[in-house]
Formats: C-alpha cells, sequence, structure tokens
C-alpha cells in the first residue's frame, strides 16, 4: 500500500456534509451527518435522488437535533445505517430496502449503553463512526477522540447478542493519534479512515492535521498497514469502486462542516504490486 493516487473524482450538487457512501449495482448512496434524507447518485448521468427517511425530513438540521447518520453498510438486499450514539438523539438505526424501497426504524440505545458499559465511557465519548455487518456478526468503529475514549471495535453476535471491545492503536500526527472515521470489508481485509483532529469533543470540530487510509486482518484485527493520503482532508467515508489484480479503487466522501449543499467525492487508487 505504498504507491497512491488521490484525485477529486466528482461533485455532488444538493447534498451536505456527507458522513458515508456505498457503491452497489452501479448507484452510489450517500448519507450526511445533519440531514434525514438517504441520497441516491447515478455517476453517469449525474442523477442525484433524496429518499426521505421521516415524516418531515430536512437538510441542514441543527447540530443539537440532528440524529448524525455517520456509518453504512449493506445487509443482504437492505442498506444500514446509523447514528453516532454520541448524544441522547443520535441513537436511532434505519434500514432501506433496494427491492421494495420501504424503509425501517429501529432504536438502537440498548445497544449503545452496552457499549458504554463495557468501554466505561460516558454519555457524550461513544461516537460510532463505521459499520461492518459480517453473516452472524457486527462490527461497530467507536472513533475514539474524546477525552478518556479509546479507538477500537465493538464485535457483536447477532444471534446471541454478545458484545466484545478490541481497543486499537491509530497512528499519531504532532503527538495527536488518528481516530476512525468509517471501514468497509474486502474479501477477507479490513479497509478503514483514520483523521487526526486536534479536539477532545465528539460534538465540537477541531483542526484537520490529516487522514489516514489502514488495512486490517479480519481475523486477528492486527493492522498491517497504514499511509497518510492527505494532510488536510477530513474523510469520512470509503467504499470499494473497483478492485482488478493490479490495483484497487475506492470512493471518498469528506464532511466539509459547512450548511453549502455541495460534497466533493474523492478516488483514491492503491496499488497492489
Amino acid at each position: 500500500m505504498e504507491k497512491f493516487q488521490l484525485q477529486l473524482f466528482f461533485q455532488i450538487i444538493g447534498l451536505g456534509s456527507a458522513s458515508g457512501l456505498l457503491y452497489h449495482n452501479h448507484l452510489l448512496y450517500l448519507i450526511s451527518d445533519n440531514s434525514t434524507y438517504l441520497y441516491e447518485y447515478k455517476i453517469e448521468s449525474n442523477e442525484l435522488t433524496k429518499i426521505a427517511l421521516t415524516e418531515n425530513p430536512a437538510e441542514n438540521i441543527s447540530k443539537k437535533e440532528k440524529l448524525d447518520f455517520e456509518s453504512i453498510a449493506l445487509k443482504g438486499n437492505k442498506i444500514v445505517f446509523l447514528g453516532s450514539g454520541s448524544t441522547e438523539n443520535r441513537n436511532i438505526a434505519k434500514s432501506f430496502h433496494l427491492k421494495s424501497k420501504k424503509i425501517k426504524t429501529f432504536d438502537f440505545i440498548k445497544h449503545f449503553e452496552n457499549f458504554r458499559k463495557i468501554t466505561s465511557l460516558s454519555n457524550d465519548e461513544l461516537n460510532i463512526e463505521g459499520l461492518i455487518i459480517i453473516e452472524d456478526k457486527i462490527l461497530f468503529f467507536q472513533r475514539g477522540n474524546a477525552i478518556n475514549a479509546s479507538n477500537g471495535i465493538f464485535i457483536m453476535n447477532e444471534i446471541t447478542q454478545n458484545i466484545i471491545f478490541k481497543t486499537v492503536s491509530l497512528p499519531k500526527i504532532n503527538n495527536v493519534e488518528a481516530s476512525f472515521t468509517d471501514a468497509i470489508l474486502v474479501d477477507k481485509t479490513i479497509y478503514f479512515l483514520a483523521t487526526v483532529e486536534n479536539t477532545i469533543s465528539t460534538y465540537d470540530d477541531g483542526e484537520i492535521l490529516g487522514t489516514f487510509v489502514g488495512e486490517m486482518n479480519l481475523e486477528n484485527f492486527n493492522i498491517e498497514n497504514t499511509i497518510l493520503i492527505s494532510k488536510t482532508n477530513k474523510f469520512e467515508g470509503i467504499t470499494l469502486f473497483k478492485n482488478t489484480e493490479s490495483e484497487m479503487e475506492f470512493l471518498l466522501c469528506e464532511d466539509n462542516d459547512t450548511e453549502e449543499l455541495k460534497s466533493n467525492i474523492y478516488k483514491l487508487t492503491i496499488n497492489k504490486k
């Protein structure tokens, strides 16, 4: 993972503060941490469709009231997305069925309460930023950017509901540790994003010092490689775009932390050789 190319791929008008994305069946699905829409984007025709997730959907919801969707994953014929759990109203999970187009809502507060108990996190230190669903197991990536929080992965058995927490140490810049912002699974390897943000709050933003992409072994969660891909961008979402014998292409989104309804989508190309 030494040779890479990062470039601005395209720009989506009508969507702001992108916090997660999923490329599936030639369509790009995106979530925003301050919106109650799911977005479907056709790359070839530059066509954006907004799918309402609530009765009164809105964009640019105030920070205190937003559901803070940060994680998105595919489970069979459903797209699942999840709030960060960092405040009382960020405990909601939703699913969108790709065939029936039906939306379901799930209250995740009990799971998040268990996450806090296991790790002794306070209410505002839990901050789930990535989600991977594997058969009977779900991985939740905790962004450890609060005072007492550690980066790590909550591993939940979907059948027994048993939960364990695996602490993960990430690279540092200027003595500030990176923290998870997203993760996906490709074959047996976890590819994750981790941003270095000079803040000790899950609520307030800080100075961006850089973003890493890394490889992690699915079996033991050991980090096998990391690379600093930007010193200025706060990338919050990653999805696989193309995978060939010689290279992998990922699409990345960044949270611009503004109310402007415009999102830059980047393409990260990594040479396998």
